[in-house]
């Protein structure tokens, strides 16, 4: 299997305080990885590591054979990181489209001159529409992404992504706030950007049984640390995984 991202002895420490601490992980190329671990595990800070909005105060990142270490964010992104929040990050008075749009233009190479019509570059306003209806927004094109629900917000965010052209993406807890009644369909959208859209995966959920769908391996934090990275059956059957974060059989 090819490594899509890897980490080697990643650590991070804020005021003294060990964020993270020596972990070692390798992606394959269209693997969903699911990250779990309790509040405080440091599972966003590991995201904030990887998408370079901070750098880690020893260890290497690397992107296939590249070393992003030392990147800023924007740089992973053109590596080909993607990555969503925890709280919905979409350009709220824009529409649908041209929040897609953005992100389909600067992946083109476009120009982002802002006295220019953007729309003149046709074969990227088709693709952000693609990336739409991709994700069953069509119908919301043209409108406010403010107006949206909190589950389309999160639909859009996924198109965006599409957008961007990134092969890899990271979800940070993206049910988060979701209606019981929007998983499923967002859980199908999701496990379709590795299996027709053939992005790598790393996804941050506290929904057991959304992780347990989706990812074809499972990473447990626990204080900074990586405690198992193995299958989700073996992950749930691990004793020290259910002490540690589970704390019972499931």
């Amino acid at each position: 299997m090819i490594s899509a991202l890897s980490v080697t002895d990643l650590s991070l420490d804020i005021g003294g305080a060990k964020i993270l601490d020596g972990i070692s992980l390798s992606v394959y190329q269209n693997e969903t990885l699911g990250i779990i671990g309790p509040n405080g595990a440091g599972k966003t800070s590991f995201f904030n590591l990887l998408s370079g909005i901070r750098k880690p105060s020893r260890g290497q990142i690397f992107i296939g054979d590249q070393n992003v270490t030392e990147l800023a964010p924007h740089e992973r992104a053109k590596a080909g990181i993607a990555r969503t929040f925890q709280t919905s990050s979409v350009f709220v008075n824009l529409t649908c489209l041209e929040n897609v749009r953005i992100a389909a233009q600067s992946a083109h190479g476009k120009s982002m001159n802002l006295t220019k019509n953007a729309y003149k570059f046709t074969e990227v306003v088709a693709q952000a529409r693609e990336c739409l209806e991709k994700v069953g927004l069509t119908n919301y094109a043209m409108q406010r992404a403010g107006a949206l629900s909190h589950g389309d917000k999160r639909r859009l965010e996924i198109a965006i992504v599409l957008a961007s052209k990134s092969d890899i993406v990271l979800l940070d807890e993206p049910m988060a706030g979701m209606s019981v009644e929007n998983v499923p369909e967002l859980v199908e959208i999701i496990r379709s950007l590795a299996t027709i859209h053939m992005k790598t995966v790393l996804i941050v959920e506290h929904h057991m049984e959304v992780i347990l769908g989706l990812a074809d391996r499972i990473a447990v934090l626990n204080y900074g640390e990586l405690l198992v990275c193995d299958t989700p059956q073996n992950v749930i059957n691990n004793p020290i995984v259910q002490s540690a974060y589970i704390g019972e059989s499931l």
